[in-house]
């Protein structure tokens, strides 16, 4: 059986506003695959992750993701592509003023989920799959700069995506736990969902190995 494709690119080029941040960009991402996507700050990794979730509109060549062609995308139709991916940055961009239970709730609610005991569970399930079951009562600022990320993943993970997309999710944090998450990238992904990270950390490649993309002088490249 072949394995289903839920990124392609041919010969997209990126730009952000009017400037070409890279160019003839091929590209494709298939179920349950694991991705870096290395490069120095400003080489266009940002720039190419925006446009898999259509904050960065694609002006030509041919770009699919799930079954939406972004060339074609109407506005109306971005909640729902979002809705198939977890996005995660390197700032966690959680709600400081609410537990980490609410902050999951909160997510659900506004995604459409109604039943309270199915909203509960599948809170303790994201929780328990990123190893925080039992810091749901604790407010953001009692954890660690790991323990946060660690909950941003569970974030993601709410509604069963397809697709996780991590910007730079261990720029801000010690090795130790840049090595912990990035093992737990790969659990993910093992599990059949997509992840495409964003690193511009060599070691935690090697540490880690997986297929590598490299953003470099406007392209993108396998060495």
């Amino acid at each position: 059986m072949e394995e289903k494709v839920l990124i392609k690119y041919e010969h997209v080029d990126v730009f952000q506003q009017d400037a070409l941040v890279l160019k003839d960009v091929n590209f494709e991402l298939k179920k349950g695959e694991f991705v870096y996507l290395l490069g120095k700050v400003g080489s266009g990794k940002s720039s190419l992750l925006k446009s898999f979730y259509a904050e960065i509109p694609i002006k030509n060549g041919n770009a699919q993701i799930f079954d939406y062609d972004l060339r074609k995308l109407k506005r109306k139709q971005i909640p729902f592509l979002r809705r198939k991916m977890g996005i995660i940055f390197q700032d966690f961009q959680l709600l400081m003023d609410r537990t980490v239970d609410e902050n999951l709730k909160f997510v659900l609610k506004a995604t459409g989920w109604k039943d309270k005991r199915k909203i509960q569970e599948q809170v303790e399930f994201v929780l328990q799959t990123v190893g925080m079951d039992k810091k749901g009562y604790k407010m953001p600022h009692q954890l660690s700069g790991g323990e946060q990320q660690r909950i941003v993943i569970a974030r993601a993970l709410l509604n069963s995506p397809e697709l996780i997309i991590a910007d730079e999710p261990t720029g801000n944090l010690d090795p130790e736990t840049a090595n912990e998450l990035t093992e737990l990238f790969h659990v993910i992904s093992r599990s059949g969902t997509s992840v495409i990270m964003a690193t511009h950390n060599i070691a935690l490649t090697q540490s880690f190995p997986a297929k590598t993309i490299y953003c470099e002088n406007c392209e993108l490249t396998t060495h």
